[in-house]
This record gives C-alpha cells, sequence and structure tokens, in this order.
C-alpha cells in the first residue's frame, strides 16, 4: 500500500472519542443506579465498574485479537494468537493514518460498556462475583466474536490482494451497522432477556413499589451517557471528517426526536410525561441512531427517533405482560430500539449518505428495493440468536454449579450491605443529625457524642 501519513487531528479525534465512550460507563453506573432502591445502588454501580475494570485486562490480553486479528473461521473468529497481549502494536504502522494503539482503545471501551448494559437487566438479585465471571465468559465467547463480524472489515493493498481478512456479517452479508446497533445493542439487549429468565424475578415483583429512588441520578447518567454517544457514532468515523460531522447532527437529532416521542406516549397514555421518560427516550433514541447515523438524512435521523421513541416506550411494559423481569427494562430499550435501529437502514439508507455513498445502495424508501432490508434482517437476527442461546447456557451453568442468584433473606435486607458490606446513604447517621438539630440543644460535646453537662453548668 501506499505509506499515509500519520493525521494528527484523526489521531486526537479518535482518542478523544475513546475517553467520551469510557465516561459513559460511569454514566450509565449513574442512570441504572438511580433507577433501583436506595437498598441496591452501590451494587448497581459496582457491576458497571467491575465490568470496566474486568473487560479492559482481558481486551488488551486476548479480546482484541479475537475481534480483529486475521479471520481464522468463515468470516466467524478472529486470530486469539495474532496479537496476543497486543504484541506488534506500539511500533508505529506507516501505511495507516492514525495509531493502531488509538483504534485499540477506541474499540476497548465499545465492549466494556456493552458487558455493562447488560446488568441492568438483573438489578437487586444478582451475586457480584458470579457477575463478575459471567462478565469474562460472556465477552470472550459472545461479544468479541460478534465484534469480529460486525466491526472487522477486510483490507486489500494497492494491487487488490487481501491483507487482512475481517468477519461475515460486515463483509460477505454486507450490513450496514455503524456503530453497534448489532454487535452492542442487540446482542446486550437479548442477553439480558436471557439472564432474567435464568434467574427469575425479584421477590414481591408487581406487589410491592420498585419505583426509582433517586431521579436526579438517572438524569445526570442520561445527560452524561447523551455526552458519551458523540464519542460512540461520530468517534467511529475513525477521524476528524464529513462522515463524522454527519454522524454527529444525526445523532443529536434522532435522540432529542426520541425524546420527544417517547415524553408524548406518556401524555396520551398515561396523562403526564415523567423526568424518567425523558431520560429513557434519550437512551432509546441514542439506541436505535447507533447502526444508522452515517446511513440516513437528518430528516430519516428523526424519524428513527421518533419511532423508537413511541416503539421502547410501549415495549417496555412487555415485561409483564410475558412475564419476565427485566428490572431497568434493557430488553425494551436496547434490545427493541437495536432492532429498529438496524431494519430501519433497509428502509431510509439514503444515497447521498456517507454509507450510502460508500456501498453504492438505496433503502427502500429510496427506490433501492428490499436487498439491504434483508441483509439488515439477517444480521440482526443472527446476532440476537446467537447471543440469546449462549447467554442461557452460561447463566445456567452458572446458577446450577456456583449460584447466579442471590438468596431470598439477602435479597430482600437489601444486596449492598449482603455483597459489599456497604450502604449507598448513612440514613443512621443523617436521622441522629436530624433528630439533634430538632432538639435544639446548643450544648458542648464530648468526643463520645454525649452532651458535656460540666460544660454546659460552666457556660
Amino acid at each position: 500500500m501506499t505509506p499515509l501519513e500519520l493525521d494528527s487531528g484523526s489521531t486526537a479525534w479518535i482518542l478523544t472519542s475513546a475517553s467520551l465512550v469510557l465516561l459513559m460507563t460511569p454514566g450509565l453506573a449513574l442512570f441504572y443506579g438511580g433507577m433501583v432502591r436506595a437498598k441496591s445502588v452501590l451494587n448497581m454501580m459496582m457491576m458497571s465498574f467491575g465490568a470496566l475494570a474486568l473487560i479492559s485486562v482481558l481486551w488488551v490480553l486476548y479480546g482484541y485479537s479475537f475481534a480483529f486479528g486475521n479471520d481464522i473461521g468463515g468470516g466467524l473468529l478472529g486470530d486469539p494468537t495474532e496479537f496476543f497481549g497486543l504484541r506488534g502494536l506500539m511500533t508505529e504502522d506507516p501505511e495507516a493514518a492514525y495509531p493502531t494503539m488509538a483504534f485499540v482503545g477506541f474499540q476497548a471501551v465499545f465492549a466494556i460498556i456493552t458487558v455493562a448494559l447488560i446488568s441492568g437487566a438483573i438489578a437487586d438479585r444478582a451475586k457480584f462475583s458470579t457477575w463478575m465471571i459471567f462478565s469474562g465468559i460472556w465477552a470472550s465467547i459472545v461479544y468479541f466474536p460478534v465484534a469480529h463480524w460486525v466491526f472487522d472489515f477486510t483490507l486489500t493493498d494497492d494491487a487488490d490482494v487481501v491483507t487482512h481478512t475481517g468477519g461475515w456479517i460486515a463483509n460477505q452479508l454486507s450490513a450496514i451497522d455503524f456503530a453497534g446497533g448489532t454487535a452492542v445493542h442487540i446482542n446486550a439487549g437479548v442477553a439480558g432477556l436471557a439472564l432474567a429468565i435464568v434467574l427469575g424475578k425479584r421477590v414481591g415483583w408487581r406487589r410491592d413499589p420498585m419505583r426509582p429512588h433517586n431521579l436526579t441520578l438517572v438524569m445526570l447518567g442520561a445527560g452524561l451517557l447523551w455526552f458519551g454517544w458523540f464519542g460512540f457514532n461520530a468517534g467511529s468515523a475513525l477521524g476528524a471528517n464529513n462522515t463524522a460531522a454527519v454522524v454527529w447532527v444525526n445523532t443529536l437529532v434522532a435522540t432529542a426526536a426520541a425524546a420527544i416521542g417517547w415524553l408524548l406516549t406518556e401524555k396520551f397514555r398515561d396523562g403526564h410525561p415523567t423526568s424518567l421518560g425523558a431520560a429513557s427516550g434519550v437512551v432509546a433514541g441514542l439506541v436505535a441512531i447507533t447502526p444508522a447515523c452515517s446511513a440516513v438524512s437528518p430528516i430519516g435521523a428523526i424519524v428513527i427517533g421518533l419511532v423508537a421513541g413511541v416503539l421502547c416506550a410501549l415495549a417496555v411494559g412487555l415485561k409483564y405482560k410475558l412475564g419476565y423481569d427485566d428490572s431497568l427494562d434493557v430488553v425494551g430499550v436496547h434490545l427493541v430500539g437495536g432492532l429498529w435501529g438496524t431494519i430501519a437502514i433497509g428502509f431510509l439508507l439514503s444515497p447521498d449518505s456517507p454509507a450510502g455513498l460508500s456501498y453504492e445502495k438505496s433503502g427502500l424508501f429510496y427506490g433501492g428495493g428490499a436487498d439491504q432490508l434483508w441483509r439488515q434482517a439477517v444480521g440482526a437476527l443472527a446476532v440476537l440468536v446467537y447471543s440469546f442461546v449462549l447467554t442461557l447456557l452460561i447463566g445456567f451453568v452458572l446458577q446450577k454449579t456456583i449460584g447466579f442468584r442471590l438468596d431470598e433473606e439477602s435479597e430482600m435486607a437489601g444486596i449492598d450491605n449482603a455483597e459489599h458490606a456497604e450502604t449507598g446513604y448513612d440514613l443512621g447517621n443523617l436521622t441522629s443529625s436530624l433528630r439533634g438539630a430538632l432538639s435544639g440543644s446548643t450544648a458542648p460535646r464530648r468526643a463520645d457524642g454525649d452532651i458535656n453537662h460540666d460544660e454546659e453548668a460552666t457556660a
């Protein structure tokens, strides 16, 4: 290949985007943490931080090689030994516009948040130690291979000789998934469904109120997710270029439209729009536009977002009809939103969009027929089935061997104290302080907290 000059602007954009996506995992921890009851907030946040720690290490050891090593089996898996420990990747590649390690870091944070997303489906009732074991196994045999299918593209040199063979969805199927509608959201969403089935319902589900304990945290988390998602989507352009700009605008407007769609649905269905609905609508829009952000016009992005807001707002109620306890609506938002965004490309692929120009294709509504539509459907279905079956198997084996579900007594008392010997809020001291303030006593106190009556008398 003709040597390329390192593009410092694109390198800076990739590293900045990777940092934005990394921020999404703490943002997710806040979002999920606020949605659970007060007795579960620390465990919920720990599941995200645990995934961040574990997957970072696994990605460096072998995850990147599984996902982006040269294909060793019909587009299904990268060579796990090619880049083991990221060997050979620290030196500058004269044929690349950006350092390989920048791409390694960018893809690492995708792996992290995909695993963390699953945790919302099993809030309040999963052993933390088993969650960590599950996260490592699931990332290794589900996410890493699927990332290879979707994100690893075949490369050729100037003589059209193949220098690297990638995954089957990206290359043989030619389904469009710009930033992870299949690999991230359908993958995590259906995994959440499988684990919810394995672990069963929370104690008191549909009987006891299980309202979010802190909507302020939920809104803050949603805001950080929206902010970080510009790195998630626009960063996937892997350059400071026109594609990144188009994707940025589409991400903004689709998310805004989804929030409006969710709030309108609540208004007509329930009589009042809610802050939880606004935050959930934001996430639904971000999920839906993720695969399509390079493939549609801004008007198409509005359509995708608006439909996602309405569709996901209605889909979160399916758990009550079908009887699975998806604690924080991972299925209703990520699985349904990811499916809609991925399939919608088949209808709304614009010939003037970056993806339309690159693939030289159009969607059904632009006169392109159903060719791209069936490709999108096959890609989505393949990831859905693969992830669901393997997650069900992993979860079942862990439940039957070391135990995945927390015991009933610990669940009712509070998973934070049972699993971490901590509580999110020191309400005992707060109550004591309030009692002292309300008593009106201003007497000096000894170090042990008792009133020093001698000093009070002297005064």
